[in-house]
């Protein structure tokens, strides 16, 4: 039901883990996701602890789904001064190709415990269906 859009979008969140590169608007880092199917829905579920809902975009635009989260400093007053940092900030993104027979129109997103968890309805057209066998009403006999 998904395809891949970067294949070094691993490589590059790997390298970001052992370098502790912040992502950015124009390079954000890689959100870690599962996706599966349950029923008659597709479930995509990110990993976004820390992450506020209001700083959270989802946008869809024909078969495209993409993700952008901002983790922003807890404390920004020039009177704290930090000892340790270790929980990344910044710009988090992950961007997915839906396959056809999903339901773009319907998709719908929970976040909750730094978990954002979007189903999609998987499309009525794709969904196995029985077809009618209609007897004879058509037949004609042919004469010579």
């Amino acid at each position: 039901m998904l395809m891949r859009t970067d294949p070094f979008r691993e490589f590059d969140r790997l390298t970001q883990q052992l370098l502790g590169t912040a992502g950015t608007w124009t390079r954000p880092s890689a959100v870690p996701m599962d996706a599966y199917r349950d029923g008659d829905e597709y479930v995509i579920a990110l990993d976004l602890p820390g992450v506020s809902p209001d700083a959270i975009d989802i946008d869809v635009e024909r078969n495209m789904l993409t993700v952008k989260a901002e983790r922003r400093p807890v404390v920004n007053t020039d009177s704290v001064q930090m000892e340790l940092s270790e929980r990344p900030l910044g710009v988090f993104s992950r961007q997915l190709v839906l396959a056809d027979t999903l339901d773009t129109e319907r998709i719908s997103a929970d976040y909750d415990a730094g978990v954002l968890t979007l189903r999609i309805p998987i499309a009525e057209r794709a969904k196995p269906r029985k077809i009618a066998i209609s007897e004879g009403a058509g037949r004609k006999e042919i004469s010579t």
